[in-house]
């Protein structure tokens, strides 16, 4: 039996994970007001979304979501919000206790806590809006070329893998 990384070797992670982490990323995007940087999902997703559908669709099997028939959208059930809450509760508690270190230090704290040195970066980011533009993210990271079209670079292996670049230091 092979892994998914075993077959995809230049993937910084699973598809499971990274499927778990969209949907965190979504949830997010639906909780905010769209003048804090939230976004209004529609239940058909035009073709710049399309990397989306399976992960809303997802989430609203999960019951994270529902489909609000007269608004055309997905919006967040009460099992999304109580969801919700609890990742920015971890993420906010991994925050408060590794703010003061350098990167090393906490990947060597997180470390010696057995927790997943991955998903600790990833709520990191995702907690303090790091990745809330993917476009200005990979800009100030100087990635080139920069994927305009975000939904595509969140669903792709390269958002990911340049994520993994702290952690592994290449």
């Amino acid at each position: 039996m092979t892994t998914e990384l075993e077959r995809r070797p230049s993937t910084a992670i699973d598809d499971d994970a990274k499927h778990s982490y969209i949907g965190l990323w979504l949830l997010k995007k639906l909780d905010l007001k769209p003048e804090d940087g939230g976004m209004e999902m529609p239940v058909v997703v035009d073709g710049e979304l399309s990397p989306l559908d399976e992960h809303l669709q997802q989430l609203a099997v999960d019951d994270l979501v529902s489909i609000n028939a007269k608004k055309g959208r997905y919006e967040l059930t009460k099992k999304g919000i109580a969801y919700l809450g609890e990742v920015i509760d971890e993420a906010s508690d991994l925050v408060d206790d590794l703010d003061d270190l350098e990167t090393d230090e906490a990947i060597h704290e997180i470390r010696s806590r057995g927790l997943d040195v991955y998903r600790a970066r990833f709520l990191w980011g995702w907690f303090e809006g790091e990745f809330d533009d993917l476009v200005l993210f990979q800009e100030r990271r100087g990635v080139t070329p920069v994927e305009r079209m975000w939904a595509f670079y969140l669903t792709g292996d390269a958002f990911w893998n340049e994520i993994a670049k702290e952690i592994t230091g290449n």
